[in-house]
């Protein structure tokens, strides 16, 4: 004789509940993070950019360190190197906007920096997934040397993955005193990142990265990768104001980027 199975209630309940539970997770993916981050800014650069190769909302990237001037006031010029197949905004102070356009891969701006903290922000919207690489630099003005301040990049080129995003976290806490660049003067802290919508549940279809530029009084006196600023310590010709090696060791905490909450 042929049985009918017929479940009880709790196996049912239980069962939907499990099936609940596991399409969320295939929905989520990973580090995946639901938020809503809002509309994109306006495609348009404002603020003031900095020497002799800007023009009203543009600047031609530099070949050499030469290229970008310097600045005479007490200020610091970094060059803001924005590269995808899309759109990219990154924010500063004040009311400074940086716009590169689909039609461009690379824009660069050049920006100047008094001594202090400068927050910057990127921002990538794409719905087959953001593709986003941003990269400061400190120019030296008595060395003439370019000196890499901060580099993010995921999905450029191809398409930004949440396992690329927490890769980054590793990658970062690396870099001692919160300084990429040894030979440099300027460190970039409290680097975060928050990502928005994930249809496949692989790639973030929005992204907003923060971090802040700390740059130091100081002049740096060594050209970017020179073997001996490794190495730590005070240099005889270095100026009372540059940070000693084991001198800030608060900035430990701000070492380990992390997705936003």
């Amino acid at each position: 004789m042929r049985q009918t199975f017929v479940p009880r209630p709790a196996a049912v309940l239980a069962g939907v509940a499990c099936l609940v539970l596991c399409l969320g997770a295939l929905a989520c993916g990973g580090s995946a993070k639901q938020i809503e981050i809002g509309p994109v800014p306006p495609r348009q650069t404002t603020g003031t950019l900095s020497g002799p190769l800007c023009r009203d909302t543009g600047c031609t990237c530099a070949s050499t360190e030469a290229d970008a001037g310097v600045p005479d006031d007490g200020k610091k010029r970094f060059e803001l190197r924005l590269q995808s197949a899309q759109e990219l905004w990154l924010k500063l102070p004040g009311d400074t906007l940086l716009y590169k356009d689909a039609e461009r891969a690379t824009s660069c701006f050049y920006v100047d920096f008094a001594p202090g903290q400068h927050p910057i922000e990127l921002r990538a919207s794409n719905a087959d997934g953001v593709s986003a690489e941003v990269v400061v630099r400190e120019l030296g003005a008595k060395t003439r040397s370019f000196y890499n301040t901060f580099r993010f990049e995921c999905g450029h080129p191809g398409v930004c993955s949440f396992e690329e995003l927490d890769a980054l976290k590793s990658h970062y806490a690396q870099f001692q005193r919160n300084l990429h660049d040894p030979c440099g003067s300027t460190k970039i802290k409290g680097i975060v990142w928050d990502h928005g919508r994930a249809p496949d549940g692989l790639h973030p279809s929005e992204l907003v990265v923060r971090a802040t530029l700390d740059v130091y009084k100081f002049a740096p006196w060594r050209r970017s990768g020179d073997a001996s600023c490794a190495e730590g310590g005070r240099a005889p010709s270095e100026p009372d104001d540059a940070p000693a090696p084991d001198a800030e060791a608060g900035d430990a905490a701000d070492t380990t980027p992390a997705a936003a909450p």
